[in-house]
């Protein structure tokens, strides 16, 4: 579904987003590899062509002033296009409403909603130029879009992330303008919102210790046991399937927004949750 396309995925060191970049090159894409991490997005990287596929890694922070257009540019020196940005780099820095410090308000909402409008705006030139040019040939559009990463966190609230939530909901209005600012042009915007998913951030905080680096400061990642444990005692109740979404699962979700099969789909927020909400 992907030949001959360039698809960037932020975040793609690990779990959701290393499994999306994979997915995407097993169709054709060519994929540009980003991690804060650059072991691990390097692994990533390896990992698809040592299968036989494209790609390429570029390591730094999605938050960097200057990164988005540096990796635009490394997109398009590798690979020649851009058809595809995923922005999926993210993290968690919980805390209560009344609790929570300027600083991880400041920080949650610079990766999870700034970071994504600089990402887009660095990649609007190579993709409307393109487009454009295909519209004055009388040529049918190629297919370009971006998917932003939301959360049920976004769309319904959730205890501890007053932060994050306000993040979340944000992006959907982002990807909601774009999408009418750039139809006309063919490309489609959208959003994916994640229930829950297995992956660092949803584990026992104190079973895993997994930390992140964030300018210097150690951030804990996971959720406290209790409420780990909580959330699996009544799964049922609250996800029809009964269950958390794997990441190969959760990252399907991206691969299906993106593809041509969903030509006619924009501003929309696809909830991929197992049930969780109906």
């Amino acid at each position: 579904m992907f030949n001959g396309q360039t698809v960037i995925v932020t975040g793609a060191g690990r779990g959701i987003g290393a499994s999306a970049a994979r997915q995407f090159a097993q169709h054709g894409a060519r994929v540009v590899v980003n991690d804060l991490d650059t072991a691990l997005g390097e692994e990533t990287a390896h990992s698809i062509v040592t299968a036989g596929g494209e790609a390429i890694h570029l390591a730094g922070s999605v938050t960097g002033a200057e990164f988005p257009s540096r990796l635009m540019q490394a997109a398009v020196d590798a690979f020649g296009q851009i058809n595809v940005l995923v922005n999926n780099a993210g993290y968690t820095w919980d805390g209560m409403a009344h609790k929570i410090t300027d600083e991880q308000w400041q920080a949650i909402l610079e990766v999870h909603l700034t970071a994504p409008f600089r990402m887009i705006q660095a990649a609007a030139p190579y993709l409307r130029d393109a487009a454009k040019a295909e519209q004055e040939a009388g040529a049918a559009f190629s297919n370009r879009c971006i998917v932003n990463i939301s959360s049920t966190s976004g769309l319904h609230g959730n205890i501890g992330q007053a932060n994050y939530a306000a993040a979340k909901m944000g992006i959907v209005g982002l990807t909601k303008t774009v999408a009418k600012e750039w139809g006309a042009l063919g490309i489609r915007c959208n959003a994916v919102a994640f229930g829950f998913v297995d992956t660092r951030l949803t584990r026992s905080l104190e079973a895993q210790e997994e930390a992140i680096d964030i300018d210097g400061r150690e951030l804990l990642l996971g959720i406290p046991r209790n409420v780990r444990d909580l959330l699996d005692h009544d799964i049922g109740q609250r996800i029809p399937l009964a269950r958390p979404a794997t990441v190969e699962e959760a990252a399907g979700g991206i691969v299906l927004i993106s593809s041509p099969l969903a030509s006619y789909i924009t501003g929309h927020v696809l909830e991929v949750t197992g049930g969780m909400g109906i």
